[in-house]
């Protein structure tokens, strides 16, 4: 069951490679998520010393009037992954320009994962050329619909 998804990923970037990883949660931030309280969109991954972070994910908290008052909705998780993955990501990102874009929250049985995938920003044209695409796509769905 996917909880968010991050539409504008596919059309801002193009996802060269995909990624699971685990996240690092409180208990009410799991059951915020159960409940589809989760924005996964404009939020990024940084590696920093050594660590994988989420970071601009808002999980609000889950029942705000029994929550401490030191909780932030908006703070830095902690992502899973194995080394060999953190170096290839710490590789890529620092070394060829390319970014690390969250594009799905889900469950894989009792635990939440997060997709996501290594990025290469588009350009202008790329993206008139994806919106080019879905309108074509568009238009013969709906030639074969009405014959």
């Amino acid at each position: 069951m996917s909880y968010a998804n991050n539409k504008r990923a596919h059309f801002d970037f193009e996802i060269l490679e995909t990624i699971e990883a685990g996240l690092v949660l409180l208990g009410t931030e799991v059951k915020s998520i159960r409940n589809g309280r989760v924005k996964i969109d404009g939020s990024y991954i940084v590696v920093k010393d050594g660590e994988v972070q989420l970071v601009g994910a808002n999980i609000p908290a889950f029942q705000p009037k029994n929550t401490a008052a030191s909780y932030n909705p908006d703070r830095p998780r902690k992502l899973l992954i194995s080394q060999k993955e953190l170096e290839k990501l710490e590789q890529l990102t620092s070394k060829q320009g390319l970014t690390a874009v969250p594009l799905s929250l889900y469950n894989s049985g009792r635990n939440i994962k997060l997709s996501f995938g290594i990025a290469k920003g588009k350009k202008k044209a790329d993206k008139r050329e994806s919106i080019k695409a879905r309108d074509v796509k568009r238009e013969i769905e709906r030639t074969l619909k009405s014959q």
